[in-house]
């Protein structure tokens, strides 16, 4: 039996497992069973994790189908949500959680235990780097976005309209070939952005190895970083998913990339491995 903890940052679902209950699994074949949605527990992904000091840990993450996730925006977060309540955190402290992108600080802002268990947080997301890129479609179309890497990589198509559609395509069907395609030999997760006011976008996320989620952190640091690079929008901005909305904190090139959340703990329990 696998103990763990469900948690999740605006609806974007995690479980998470110690290294130590972990030890002499597979852990991508893990990742694959227990975050199914009707056989497993059900979660976009599996955030294994190790103390490393008093207020201190170090994540790594593999996405629901078993595929290794240098970071996740949302996942940090969950796990910072963990750690706040294993230590019993008050307002104003930062802990600090090693991830395949680097070290990320997370200051909590607030603390509720209204209904469960639920955190407020601020983490640090690096610097990012962006740059303009065009993707060939396999129906010969050429879509403009913006390449960004926030520990992770992405891709950003800023959209005109409400469905968020691409040449009249679903996002969701564009997103599938974008993630795949050629041009990203590792695969690249996908936003689709729509700019509703200077200091509000709304997005859709078509995530690699997860495919549509509810919310993405680094997925919405990215769509930030587009938007204010290029399409004017301000800082701090809200970037709203369908889980929720996040607020991103950037100055421009060069700083570092703010992003601000909450995050509850749902359950916990034991899961058979298989």
């Amino acid at each position: 039996m696998i103990p763990f903890t469900k948690a999740h940052a605006c609806g974007n679902d995690f479980l998470v497992v110690t290294e130590d209950n972990a030890t002499g699994y597979n852990w991508a074949e893990l990742a694959r069973n227990l975050c199914a949605r009707t056989t497993g527990v059900g979660a976009d992904g599996i955030e294994f994790f190790a103390w490393t000091g008093p207020k201190s840990g170090r994540i790594w993450l593999n996405n629901s189908d078993g595929s290794i996730a240098e970071i996740s925006g949302n996942g940090t977060r969950c796990v910072a949500a963990w750690m706040a309540q294993a230590l019993g955190s008050h307002p104003g402290e930062v802990l600090e959680i090693a991830t395949d992108a680097g070290p990320r600080m997370c200051l909590i802002n607030s603390l509720s235990t209204t209904s469960g268990f639920s955190v407020e947080v601020t983490t640090g997301m690096g610097v990012p780097v962006f740059s303009p890129r065009t993707v060939v479609l396999r129906s010969i179309r050429r879509v403009v976005g913006i390449e960004v890497f926030t520990g992770n990589p992405h891709f950003v198509i800023v959209v005109d309209n409400a469905d968020f559609e691409v040449f009249g395509e679903p996002w969701n069907i564009v997103g599938a070939e974008v993630c795949g395609h050629p041009d990203f030999p590792h695969q690249t997760n996908v936003e689709f952005v729509h700019v509703l006011s200077p200091d509000l976008i709304e997005i859709r996320i078509f995530e690699r190895g997860a495919g549509p989620t509810t919310s993405s952190g680094t997925g919405s640091s990215a769509a930030a970083t587009a938007a204010r690079a290029f399409m004017g929008c301000l800082s701090p901005l809200t970037v709203l998913a369908p889980g929720g909305a996040q607020i991103v904190d950037w100055e421009g090139a060069g700083a570092e990339l703010r992003l601000t959340g909450t995050a509850s703990l749902i359950a916990r329990g034991e899961a058979f491995s298989a």
